[in-house]
């Protein structure tokens, strides 16, 4: 006669381990959002990806690079122990939003620096976007569309230090042009029914804004490459007078980064164009307009990813960038 199993059918599973990290998914850049009904789209937000782990007895936060940045983000931890949770890790992104309501970068380093700052750092908040761990269950084999319906109840309907990062329902291409008329960086786009997998994947996809427009050269700094540009300095048109909004450093081959300086060291002044002082800086006379592609404006009137694409001269200022 065979022995009964001492391990009765009706018994619960073991509880998964909690792991101590989880590399995060991470989403693969290309021009244009899938199509589709299996898509989900989202806000692309502009900050630091932030894994929140609940533990019995403790709250952590990981970085993308596995620091513990639980002390920085004083509000997130602790708005995480009122979620009711005995054990779970929210995947999201931890930003300040600027009076538009959009992620800023700039604010949010300033507000996690030294420096005096606009923002504290209990204005930082955590958009929660996935669910990874709960309550003894490892959810990471579960499509997107099960672990979203689970992370809902816990974080939706919430407007304290964690938030639901909202799907939002509409066709990509028409969601991307409203979010790049907005000011937004961009958006991602995830397939409902994958797991959730480490590393980079095409199952989450990031599209970007990027803007186009003519700014003056008002000078440049020299590369570690003999004869060559290594950053371009530029300014907009602002009160009828010229005004620094950065720097261009990419978008040339070598060649083109020669000529370019062979170009610009014909029209050398003494006069900046613009109130700069950089250690570095040979000025130039505002003769030469730069077409730049960049993503966004840091709150201080900056260009931020941006990149040169051509050349011409100031025949006017009918198209250099006004602020």
């Amino acid at each position: 006669m065979a022995r009964a199993s001492s391990k009765k059918l009706s018994d619960p599973p073991p509880p998964d381990p909690m792991p101590s990290r989880v590399d995060p998914c991470l989403a693969t850049l290309v021009d244009r959002p899938p199509q589709g009904p299996d898509w989900a789209y989202e806000v692309k937000w502009d900050g630091y990806r932030i894994a929140v782990h609940v533990e019995p007895h403790r709250v952590r936060l990981i970085t993308r690079g596995g620091y513990d940045w639980t002390d920085r983000f004083p509000a997130i931890a602790a708005e995480a122990m009122k979620l009711g949770l005995k054990s779970g890790i929210l995947d999201g992104e931890a930003v300040v939003l600027d009076e538009q309501g959009r992620s800023d970068f700039g604010m949010l380093q300033r507000a996690l620096g030294r420096r005096p700052a606009a923002h504290e750092p209990g204005e930082i908040i955590l958009f929660a976007f996935d669910l990874l761990y709960l309550d003894g269950r490892d959810l990471r084999r579960l499509p997107l569309r099960e672990r979203r319906r689970l992370l809902e109840p816990i974080v939706g309907g919430r407007e304290g230090a964690i938030r639901l990062s909202e799907e939002v329902r509409a066709e990509g291409e028409e969601f991307l042009r409203v979010a790049c008329a907005h000011g937004l960086e961009g958006i991602i786009a995830k397939h409902r029914d994958r797991p959730y997998r480490c590393g980079r994947t095409d199952w989450w996809q990031k599209i970007t804004c990027s803007r186009r427009d003519s700014f003056v050269i008002v000078g440049y700094e020299p590369s570690t490459l003999p004869g060559a540009v290594g950053r371009l300095l530029l300014a907009a048109q602002k009160g009828g007078r010229l005004v620094y909004v950065g720097g261009c450093g990419t978008g040339w081959s070598r060649t083109e980064s020669v000529r370019l300086r062979e170009l610009l060291d014909k029209i050398v002044t003494n006069e900046p164009a613009v109130a700069l002082k950089r250690k570095c800086a040979i000025f130039k006379k505002p003769l030469l307009v730069a077409e730049v592609e960049y993503r966004a404006w840091t709150e201080d009137e900056k260009l931020r990813h941006s990149s040169f694409k051509g050349i011409r001269e100031r025949a006017d200022d009918a198209s250099v960038f006004n602020l």
